[in-house]
């Protein structure tokens, strides 16, 4: 049953990439262009650009207010996204069970940006991003399975 739990935690961990990297490759082309129209803008009202190019789309728009807007922690929220998945990739090669701890504690800490995010994207953005919810349901999926393998043990 555990196999079953970490080949499909693996699977989520590359699909959050994908979609991390995917929304990196969109802020950036959208910096460089501001013509640039990705494939997941649909409408003004249905925009990944609009979420990404954002206030809220570098350090969950907390960070700035921490640290100032030229700091090198205000990052996107992508480049987050990349480093959180292949954390879980890598704490879930190693296992044990304080990995398997840190991997559901780190996974719930993901859900708890990814309410602040939805929260943001839904109400102050007035804005619908497929892949920010793609994001979102793959991080509880993750939180999911974290919480499964730890339950096993």
């Amino acid at each position: 049953m555990i196999v079953e739990f970490v080949s499909l935690h693996v699977s989520l961990c590359v699909l959050g990439i994908i979609l991390s990297v995917y929304a990196l490759h969109v802020e950036l082309e959208k910096e460089k262009n501001k013509n640039y129209v990705a494939f997941c803008d649909f409408s003004d009202r249905m925009s990944c650009t609009k979420a990404f190019a954002s206030y809220y789309g570098k350090g969950f728009g907390l960070v700035q207010r921490i640290v100032g807007e030229g700091s090198i922690l205000v990052q996107p929220n992508s480049i987050l996204g990349i480093i959180f998945y292949i954390l879980q990739l890598v704490l879930g090669h190693i296992g044990g069970y304080l990995c398997v701890q840190l991997l559901f504690y780190s996974s719930v800490l993901s859900c708890l940006g990814c309410v602040w995010l939805a929260y943001v994207l839904f109400v102050i953005l007035d804005d619908t991003c497929v892949v920010c919810i793609s994001t979102y349901a793959v991080n509880f999926a993750i939180m999911f399975v974290n919480y499964q393998m730890w339950a096993v043990l």
